[in-house]
């Protein structure tokens, strides 16, 4: 599984001219779900996500998680980041997992992530959604699992 997480003071999804979700400080994270990820997968991306120490101590280094912080996260469904664009100018999606797998282990990771007791927002899933953030920092990773 693929994670692009980016440090935000609020997100909100909207689809179809209305709001969906919304989140205030905290993650937005868009993920990808490809051919060979397992539940193990989606275990171990959501541990590391709620437990990354990218938010600020009192003294401006980045020590403290989103559980230290009490922050919210709010997870996308990103089939794109699954995109392969070495060669040629058309990205291969030969990577993803299927349909069904990708739905299953989404909402697995979502399920993971909450039961580490982190207030879960989501978007929806294959909608094409409005993404709006304020990008805190900026701070953005890139975590595969």
């Amino acid at each position: 599984m693929k994670a692009l997480i980016q440090r935000v003071k609020n997100a909100s999804v909207t689809i179809e001219n209305q709001q969906y979700s919304e989140i205030g400080m905290g993650l937005l994270v868009f993920v990808g779900v490809e051919k060979l990820d397992e539940k193990i997968n989606a275990q171990k991306l959501a541990q590391k996500i709620v437990n990354l120490r990218i938010f600020e101590d009192e003294n401006g280094k980045m020590n403290y998680s989103l559980l230290d912080v009490n922050g919210e996260i709010l997870i996308v469904s990103q089939f794109t980041l699954c995109g392969d664009c070495k060669k040629g100018t058309r990205p291969s999606f030969d990577n993803s997992a299927p349909l069904d797998k990708a739905v299953d282990l989404y909402e697995f990771f979502i399920k993971s992530v909450e039961e580490l007791g982190v207030k879960t927002k989501t978007g929806k899933f294959r909608a094409m959604m409005d993404v709006s953030l304020v990008n805190d920092g900026p701070v953005t990773f890139f975590v595969e699992k």
